[in-house]
């Protein structure tokens, strides 16, 4: 389990410790190595950075560049290697432990903004605007299966064998990658504006969604537990509402963060259907964020994320930042779920 202690402190408003060197641009997306922890950030400066959290320091490991902004990451299995995907309509593989050179693995005919690694098939799986899921064995230069999808990819989620698509228009599409080549299931969000980002839960009976509009739908599979389903609002300050970025459950607990365009994170419990904690709002958006695979950091970015357009782009404040926040460090763990208490309300 790590500990952050050592870091160098930050003004930041949680007393999350700083990683540095900060990213040139927007961070697009943060993932760790499921074997230790190592934090990939992807950035709209066309770099794939990775740090290296040890002994309360973070220490810059290694970067690879693509022509454009890359918009997503994910890691195999095994901790051995990074994929990375973005404007340049390519997925690249970087053997980032044996300190290999990346190459691409991955073609689109349109920006890619999904990737995942499937090690129950040995599979890569991207989700592009050309509104094609695309499979790939990492060794052959063509997809193994191409899917056509309503729209543009926006969010994806996989928990084997649970895979869930968001795309424009509000679709949500369920797979079961036991059958990966049909649709199991698809269905409208029960959220009214655009999807922003899911998580499969942890037990694959169901999934998260967020969307721009401040909320989350809490959503089941199968359609005898459609009563179990609820949506809540969260990420609004008054009269103000924003985007939820970002899903993450925690590994152990299987409680839940969000992240949103307000600045601000959260730790949420769906079963007892309440928040954990809530944490103050940092001066910009959170465009993503992530647990490490024990659940002891929760690493989230801090950076302009073009919700509110280019007039509210303020050069001389936009500063990047990454964040990691311990949420162990408190004497009751913050992420732990609890049983309701009844107030007696109705």
């Amino acid at each position: 389990m790590a500990t952050l202690a050592g870091l160098a402190a930050n003004p930041n408003p949680n007393k999350s410790f700083e990683i540095l060197p900060n990213p040139g641009d927007s961070v697009s997306s943060l993932s760790f190595s499921p074997k230790s922890n190592l934090l990939v950030a992807t950035s709209w400066d066309n770099q794939v950075r990775c740090w290296e959290i040890v002994g309360g320091n973070s220490q810059p490991k290694a970067s690879i560049s693509h022509d454009q902004p890359v918009l997503c990451s994910a890691w195999k299995d095994d901790g051995t290697t990074v994929f990375s995907g973005g404007c340049d309509k390519q997925v690249k593989m970087w053997p980032l432990l044996s300190g290999g050179q990346p190459q691409t693995v991955a073609m689109h005919d349109a920006p890619v903004k999904e990737v995942a690694w499937i090690p129950q098939m040995n599979l890569l799986v991207s989700g592009s605007w050309d509104k094609t899921l695309r499979y790939w064995d990492t060794r052959q230069a063509n997809p193994v299966h191409i899917q056509q999808l309503p729209e543009r990819c926006y969010a994806l989620t996989v928990n084997y064998p649970l895979m869930i698509v968001g795309t424009a228009d509000r679709h949500l599409v369920v797979f079961n990658l036991q059958n990966p080549q049909m649709e199991f299931k698809r269905i409208q969000s029960p959220l009214k504006y655009q999807t922003r980002c899911l998580a499969a839960f942890p037990d694959q009976q169901g999934f998260l969604v967020g969307s721009i509009e401040g909320r989350v739908g809490v959503h089941h599979i199968d359609d005898g537990q459609q009563s179990k389903n609820f949506t809540f609002k969260c990420h609004r300050e008054g009269n103000d509402i924003f985007s939820v970025n970002s899903l993450n459950f925690h590994p152990v607990h299987h409680t839940f963060a969000t992240a949103g365009s307000d600045g601000a994170f959260n730790f949420w419990d769906k079963d007892s259907k309440q928040r954990l904690k809530a944490f103050s709002r940092c001066p910009l958006p959170i465009p993503c964020s992530t647990f490490n695979s024990d659940g002891s950091i929760f690493a989230y970015a801090v950076c302009y994320d073009w919700s509110r357009g280019a007039e509210n782009h303020n050069p001389a404040a936009a500063k990047t930042s990454i964040y990691l926040h311990s949420p162990q460090a408190s004497p009751e763990s913050e992420v732990k779920g609890k049983p309701r208490i009844a107030t007696g309300r109705k």
